[in-house]
């Protein structure tokens, strides 16, 4: 584009031979009377044009369909180029070819045999509106280096995608772009419900200036830089799979796939053979931080090929959250579904964090103290067990809406997108007792059943008459103890795992990551980060030995305290009745044991016999 005379129809010529797509002259598809008109040294208005522009249009909506083309136009104005790119925005670049008045007057007089002649020149530099996204070429500069410089930037395109606009994928693009980096962006297009939701997104924010806008699959899988490298930011479960093959007609083999959502480990896992068969690479990727935490941020959990995981890194490590050492809260779990394993049970463990709290906080109200003071109660125990989902928990106690306190007006029934039933299957099918987690679970769903419990609440009376006979630093010891019990388990889920799925995990590493960024990023995990590099098993190290030992009469006496004044603190309860029957030398399951040869003749060990032989018992005999 530009004015007549800058060289547009030499250009266009030149850069279609070197980039080997169809070049197309503009003028050549003026109407007569256009020519008629310029002819005779009147200058076109904007009616004369429409039909032109709109032909224009039509040509490059087919050439965008085929390998794309170039097209030669004046497009003076906004208005002119709005048409010119109409329904193919994000797949059209303008080049503005840029020189002086007399510069293009000299040009215009030493041409032969054509209908536009220099009189006419000032007129197109008064309609002439500089476009601001346009690539500018110097008209000085010679030919052959115009077309160079033209298709360096043509060629540059985004290093990264970025497929779906809601939350999360919103604050991670905006991540990427502050960080540096060239970014496509993607977003479906749903009439009258999801319109432009790419190109208005990349226009409310500074960062995202130089970020390319589709709504278009192919467009935006054609404007990444190859080997591709595009993230999924959609929800969990069959979306997944629904976005993947609408990608696939476009993706070449070595491209890389992200899946950043809650996928289940499982589905992970499938879908990285299939891909694997399609030679695209995949990583399934866990995300912890929430929307702040993704802006700023978050902990990255990518598992995947290693090697595939380097062509990823620089991108992922730099939009993370940093640790003490100013070390990325990011790094290669393994392979296959390993990272949205562990982001699983991120998830479970964060359920146990949120219902102790909440556990708490139903003590602490029960001692006579309103949110206000709960907070300020919360706020002394900063200083010895801080954690992020405690610094959220005070400010929600102090948060008032008129004269009473919003947490009061908030409905008691707690939801949940999935992660933590799948955390209590999984610890089943391991047959690993990670009891906490599914306390928790399941506290969630018995408070859902709101009605029901309103009926049982008048049905069954519960003792109104409260002697809770604790201390806030008793409670603060129970609540220290059950997260050490809460931790021992999560990560327990996490060794046993990595051992039955051949992973490698390493604790200590995965620790690390989830010391900044992430919603269960706390003092104690930054304690875990050295205690791992001794012992997978945190019950085995002397200072938790210690910890817990000192700890314990307080959690005994809280749970004693709340079944006798009938407070429900299920995570506390089974905290303290874990440890209870795992430091048991010898169990009850010799006569669970015994029971199950009596009626199914399942058979049982001996202590003493050292052959581990089996036997069977015809317990209906004396």
């Amino acid at each position: 584009m530009g004015v007549s005379g800058v060289g547009k129809s030499t250009i266009g010529n030149l850069l279609s031979e070197e980039l080997s797509i169809p070049f197309f002259d503009g003028d050549d598809f003026h109407p007569e009377e256009n020519i008629l008109k310029m002819s005779k040294g009147l200058a076109l208005n904007d009616n004369d044009r429409l039909g032109w522009l709109q032909q224009l249009n039509k040509l490059a909506i087919e050439q965008q369909s085929k390998n794309g083309a170039i097209i030669a136009c004046s497009a003076l104005k906004k208005i002119y180029r709005d048409i010119l790119y109409n329904s193919i925005k994000d797949s059209t670049r303008f080049v503005f070819l840029d020189g002086s008045f007399n510069q293009i007057k000299e040009r215009i007089n030493a041409r032969k045999g054509h209908f536009m002649n220099s009189e006419l020149l000032k007129s197109q530099f008064d309609a002439l509106e500089i476009p601001q996204n346009a690539i500018k070429i110097d008209i000085s500069l010679t030919p052959h280096k115009i077309v160079k410089l033209i298709s360096k930037e043509m060629d540059n395109k985004a290093e990264f995608g970025l497929f779906g606009l809601g939350v999360m994928g919103k604050s991670l693009s905006r991540n990427l772009a502050n960080n540096g980096f060239k970014i496509a962006l993607f977003n479906r297009h749903v009439k009258d419900v999801e319109v432009d939701v790419a190109k208005n997104f990349k226009n409310d924010f500074e960062e995202l200036s130089t970020a390319l806008p589709f709504d278009n699959i192919e467009s935006f899988v054609g404007s990444l830089q190859k080997p591709r490298k595009i993230m999924l930011m959609v929800n969990a479960g069959k979306i997944v799979d629904y976005v993947i093959e609408d990608l696939l007609p476009f993706l070449e083999a070595g491209d890389v796939l992200i899946d950043g959502g809650n996928s289940n480990y499982h589905k992970t896992k499938e879908r990285f053979d299939y891909l694997k068969s399609k030679g695209i690479n995949f990583v399934g990727t866990g995300v912890s931080g929430g929307e702040e935490g993704a802006l700023k941020g978050p902990s990255i959990m990518p598992g995947g090929n290693k090697a595939t995981y380097k062509e990823v890194k620089p991108y992922l490590e730099a939009i993370a959250a940093k640790d003490a050492n100013n070390l990325p809260c990011c790094t290669h779990i393994g392979t296959e579904g390993s990272g949205h394993f562990v982001k699983m049970v991120h998830n479970g463990i964060e359920y146990v964090e949120m219902q102790l709290l909440a556990e708490v906080y139903t003590i602490l109200k029960a001692l006579g103290n309103n949110p206000d003071e709960i907070a300020n109660i919360l706020e002394g125990w900063k200083e010895s067990t801080n954690s992020y989902l405690l610094e959220i928990t005070i400010d929600i106690l102090r948060k008032k809406e008129g004269e009473g306190w919003l947490v009061d007006k908030i409905m008691d029934k707690a939801g949940n997108k999935g992660t933590g039933n799948w955390t209590t299957i999984t610890t089943a099918q391991l047959g690993v007792p990670s009891t906490m987690i599914t306390s928790a679970l399941f506290a969630r769903y018995t408070s859902f059943y709101k009605e029901e419990r309103i009926a049982a609440s008048k049905n069954l009376e519960v003792n109104n008459t409260l002697d809770i006979n604790l201390t806030v630093e008793d409670v603060l010891k129970a609540y220290q103890f059950a997260r050490l019990i809460n931790h021992y388990q999560g990560f327990k889920l996490i060794d046993e795992a990595s051992k039955s799925y051949s992973w490698n995990l390493n604790l200590s590493e995965l620790a690390r990551i989830w010391t900044n960024g992430c919603i269960i990023r706390s003092d104690l995990m930054v304690e875990l980060v050295t205690t791992f590099k001794s012992t997978d098993n945190i019950l085995t190290d002397k200072k938790v030995i210690e910890q817990l030992k000192t700890l314990k009469p307080s959690i005994k006496k809280v749970v004693s305290e709340c079944i006798l004044n009938e407070l429900a603190t299920p995570n506390l309860n089974e905290s303290i009745s874990f440890l209870n029957s795992f430091v048991i030398e010898n169990s009850s399951a010799n006569l669970i044991q015994a029971q199950r040869d009596y009626f199914g003749a399942h058979t049982y060990q001996l202590k003493n016999d050292k052959t581990n032989k089996f036997y069977h018992t015809d317990w209906t005999k004396n």
